[in-house]
């Protein structure tokens, strides 16, 4: 079930389907008729010239007549991710690509580790995220996740300010480890010890939504629970996250055609806004009525994130307010709760790496008693944080599974690419993080393999430095992210806890594929199971 060992088997690995992705209209100059008639006949032909091309999958997509590559992206949306990776790998880590005239859909698609420099760290002020970018996430609109410049900046630094707490990193701490404690390791001992096969990250999933509500509301919405309350709230996420991906493939004139149309996902994701809005109402009425005051009807000052937040005029804005929210449990639900999926998976599948964790974790837990058979070994996040070889599992996994697969910018004026490439104003640029993970030019013969020591030196006592725009998954440069040691502490102590008191299996005969996300999440999920450790 792992990945293949070389480029060449990857490239033979991924199959690339080229043909039409459900019903798709696109949006061209010969108008509405276009559309509806000679499309879907066109799509067609293409998928069965797509059958001959199939054999060298690495090629540049086709360029077709009047539609040139739209059809390509198209036909490849459901597995963008490997399609982008076989292209990039055949074409220098680089490729230009455009669709029909009068668009707009002109972009530069790279994994070019001197390109990803120049765009987030050397120039990083001429590529910005864009109004189309805004427009996307309409939902989080105002908030740092859709901003650039000055705004973008205010907003980090408030963040930075909030986050860099001591106050609230200890609370983040605390509450992690209760957590862990009594909500997931007695979930996994009750799967354990009933030999129930569960989906690994529909419970991440829950543990990550909790873990973004509490230090953000200081309310638990304790959706990883014995009884399993509806996901409706984190559902409502993954569909803004699947349906920005589907809006960031077209231009915003083709969006706007299929809302005239009432076609495409929208009523689906205006559903999920009015969940996520409900939800934000319902935990701040919580909020209020476990906050306590401390006279003449003051609140007492918290250590939540909203606190910090409700105290600022800044942000007095509700619509703001609320785009905050979202995008920091976004932010931390979904990258988190991927990553810690993703880990799982991989180390289901290589034993002698989860022995050296254990061998690693084995002086820590040493000094803990355990009361009996059945007791479980809890691992403080403080413990971990010298954990060397740990640390270089998230690295690994980030590196092959980047919770975003795809970053987007838009030009804002002329310039010249260290790779050659001209970029003009307006154009958008993709960044295969994804891809970058998987190219021999960059990571050697064995890309494609999972081993964590290549974050290692040579005695394994440290870690290697490796440059942010080699490891995009916590960006780089201005946009650098803020989260990231909380992110490490939370992985820390769920993955410590989990392998020190079960072994996890991977159930057979799943299909693990990515499923069409902005986050890099499993389509079918991840069925496993565990059994108690022996200690």
């Amino acid at each position: 079930m792992g990945p293949p060992c070389s480029q060449a088997a990857y490239t033979a690995h991924v199959r690339v389907y080229s043909g039409p992705y459900g019903h798709v209209r696109s949006c061209t100059s010969l108008g509405r008729a276009l559309v509806l008639l000679v499309l879907p006949l066109g799509l067609y032909y293409l998928y069965s010239r797509a059958s001959s091309r199939s054999k060298n999958p690495a090629a540049l997509p086709a360029n077709w007549p009047i539609l040139h590559m739209f059809p390509s992206f198209v036909a490849n949306l459901h597995n963008l991710n490997d399609y982008f990776g076989l292209v990039l790998a055949g074409s220098g880590h680089n490729f230009r690509a455009h669709g029909p005239p009068g668009n707009g859909m002109r972009f530069l698609v790279t994994c070019d580790t001197a390109n990803i420099r120049h765009i987030f760290t050397t120039n990083y002020t001429n590529f910005p995220k864009g109004d189309e970018f805004a427009a996307i996430f309409d939902i989080m609109s105002g908030s740092i996740f859709t901003i650039d410049g000055e705004p973008a900046r205010r907003q980090r630094t408030k963040i930075k300010s909030m986050l860099g707490s001591p106050r609230l990193v200890t609370r983040m701490e605390a509450w992690c480890r209760d957590k862990v404690e009594s909500n997931l390791l007695l979930l996994f001992m009750h799967r354990a010890s009933t030999n129930t096969p569960f989906n690994m990250q529909e419970l991440m999933s829950r543990f990550m939504f909790d873990m973004a509500a509490t230090p953000l509301f200081d309310v638990d919405p304790s959706l990883l629970s014995w009884d399993m309350p509806p996901m409706d709230p984190a559902v409502a996420m993954d569909t803004v996250m699947e349906v920005a991906f589907f809006r960031a493939m077209m231009s915003a004139s083709c969006w706007k055609l299929m809302r005239r149309l009432n076609i495409g996902p929208k009523r689906k994701l205006k559903a999920a806004h009015k969940v996520l809005r409900g939800f934000i109402m319902e935990m701040m009425e919580r909020r209020k009525i476990n906050t306590c005051y401390v006279g003449n009807g003051k609140e007492q000052e918290g250590v939540d994130i909203l606190s910090s937040l409700l105290n600022d005029p800044e942000y007095a804005d509700n619509d703001l307010l609320r785009a905050m929210i979202v995008s920091y449990m976004l932010a931390a639900r979904d990258t988190v709760g991927t990553t810690l999926t993703w880990i799982f998976y991989n180390l289901a599948q290589h034993p002698k790496i989860v022995s050296i964790i254990h061998k690693e974790l084995s002086p820590i837990a040493s000094h803990k008693v355990a009361a009996g058979a059945d007791a479980m070994v809890i691992f403080e996040p403080n413990e971990t944080k010298s954990l060397v070889y740990l640390r270089a599992v998230l690295y690994e996994t980030l590196r092959l599974h980047p919770p975003a697969p795809l970053e987007r910018k838009m030009e804002a004026a002329n310039d010249i690419m260290p790779s050659g490439h001209e970029v003009h104003t307006g154009d958008t640029i993709f960044i295969s993080l994804y891809s970058m993970g998987r190219m021999e030019g960059i990571w050697g013969k064995d890309c494609l393999n999972y081993n964590p020591n290549r974050w290692l030196s040579e005695d394994g006592s440290k870690l290697r430095y490796v440059p942010s725009h080699k490891l995009l998954a916590f960006n780089s440069g201005p946009r650098m992210c803020l989260g990231k040691d909380i992110v490490f502490m939370l992985v820390r102590t769920v993955i410590a806890s989990t392998l020190w008191n079960f072994d996890v299996e991977v159930m057979e005969g799943q299909s693990i594929q990515a499923k069409p996300s902005c986050i890099l999440e499993m389509k079918n999920g991840l069925m496993v199971k565990l059994k108690k450790r022996e200690i």
